[in-house]
Order: structure tokens, then C-alpha cells, then sequence
């Protein structure tokens, strides 16, 4: 039999482009059941969160979305910094599991577009330029922040 070679490019790992490669048939299927069940976790944890925030403040601003990318640009950073620092370099299942599953499937990107469009289409425009404003910035500190947190700076 001969072996698969599948490569899984990561960009959000680390400092660029983090690349997996994994060899044979039954290790890609390993990596394929970790990235999907870490994703349910994921998925299901986002769900839980944004039902919880909708619940108690109710308002037309994805606020819960925003929060989810938030938390999960922070949690990126931390475990991507702990890993780098603590874990060798061949811990490719453990950073299939979480950082492309879990956080994967927690973070909502896929989501803030959407939500982007809605704001835009329903002529909140400066509800739409704060939403992707707020977004993009306050995920890319906290992603620095957790790393900063990981390195014993902050």
C-alpha cells in the first residue's frame, strides 16, 4: 500500500504558517476524527455561549459572536504560546484536537461575515463598520496578549 501524504496548513498556529504533515491512511483518518470531534466541542460550546448571551442581553448587535471571537482569539494565543513553549514540536494530535477543532469550531468568523451583511443589508452601517472594526482588532491584541501571557511578559 502506498502511503498518503496529506498536508493540513494551519495559518492561525503560531507565527505563520504552521504545516502538518501526516503520513499513511490511518493517520490521516486520526487527524480527520480529532480536527471533527475537536470541531463538536467547538461548535457546541459557541452554540451554548451565544444561547446564554442571547438570552440575558437581548439586543440587535451579534454582541455573543463578537464575545465568542474574543475569548477564542485569546485562547488561541494562550495555548498556541503554551505549546510552543512546554510541548515539543511532534504534538501534531494535540494541536489538531484544539486548535483546529475546538477553537476552530468555537471561533465564528464564518458567523461574523454573516452577521456583517445582515448590519449592512439592514442599514446599520455604523453598527456593520464597528462590528468588523472591534472584530479584527480586539482578537488580533488578544491573541497578542495570550502569547504575552505564555512568555511570563504580561
Amino acid at each position: 500500500m502506498s502511503q498518503l501524504k496529506s498536508v493540513c496548513s494551519c495559518t492561525s498556529l503560531a507565527y505563520g504558517s504552521v504545516q502538518l504533515v501526516i503520513r499513511g491512511a490511518g493517520q490521516n483518518m486520526q487527524a480527520i476524527l480529532l480536527v471533527g470531534a475537536g470541531g463538536a466541542v467547538g461548535a457546541m460550546a459557541r452554540y451554548g455561549f451565544a444561547s446564554v448571551v442571547g438570552r440575558l442581553l437581548p439586543m440587535s448587535f451579534p454582541l455573543a459572536t463578537l464575545l465568542i471571537n474574543i475569548m477564542g482569539s485569546v485562547l488561541m494565543g494562550v495555548f498556541i504560546g503554551l505549546l510552543a513553549r512546554f510541548l515539543p514540536p511532534q504534538q501534531a494530535e494535540l494541536r489538531l484536537f484544539v486548535a483546529v477543532g475546538v477553537l476552530g469550531g468555537f471561533t465564528t468568523f464564518s458567523s461574523f461575515s454573516l452577521d456583517t451583511i445582515v448590519l449592512i443589508e439592514r442599514g446599520a452601517l455604523l453598527q456593520a463598520g464597528s462590528y468588523v472594526l472591534l472584530s479584527v482588532v480586539v482578537c488580533l491584541i488578544g491573541l497578542y496578549l495570550g502569547l504575552l501571557v505564555t512568555r511570563g511578559v504580561a
